[in-house]
């Protein structure tokens, strides 16, 4: 069996696409997946999947979604490998504990026509990108002159012109310790 996580694009954010999480797991589990759960409400979905099947689950899953949602579903997945293999990057090692930065991470939905150097900023957002790996994109969060953070979703967006969902750090790595256990 592999381990996914699947990162669910808009939903549950300001009323958007509202779907509660034991509807979401039913999703998966009709699709044929295994040790379905939910982590938190922002769209995080663990679940195992034989490998011949991962595919045909996948399109499952993204049929049902449609059909939930009534327009097509933007979902990001990733395997256990692939989280693993965020965590060994190590993006924010660099950032200082303790200082008044919120780290992300966006999922981006597919590789990027265009290369973009890093570090990118996007001052009014107070938003640094400090690395690029694969299809994830690392980002620091600083507090802008109105007191708040920016969060980087419609940014990345609009830099990598590719579709994105945006976890921040603590997130990820609580979901990289769930799909691990």
């Amino acid at each position: 069996m592999n381990k996914y996580a699947a990162f669910l694009r808009a939903i549950n954010v300001a009323g958007h696409a509202k779907i509660k999480m034991n509807v979401l797991e039913q999703v998966f589990i009709e699709a044929g997946c295994k040790n379905v759960r939910t982590y938190i409400q922002s769209g995080n979905v663990l679940f195992e999947t034989p490998e011949k099947d991962a595919e045909s689950s996948i399109q499952e899953i993204q049929s049902k979604l449609c059909e939930l949602l009534g327009t097509e579903a933007t979902v990001m997945y990733r395997t256990l490998h692939e989280i693993e293999d965020i965590m060994r990057t190590a993006p924010f090692k660099d950032i200082e504990p303790g200082t008044d930065a919120k780290l992300y991470v966006s999922f981006l939905s597919r590789k990027p026509r265009q290369t973009t150097e890093i570090p990118l900023l996007s001052p009014k957002e107070a938003l640094e990108v400090v690395k690029v790996k694969n299809l994830e994109v690392f980002i620091v969060s600083r507090k802008k002159k109105n007191g708040f953070y920016g969060f980087p979703n419609n940014f990345i967006e609009k830099e990598f012109r590719v579709p994105a969902t945006t976890r921040n750090w603590t997130t990820v790595t609580k979901i990289a310790k769930l799909l691990s256990d």
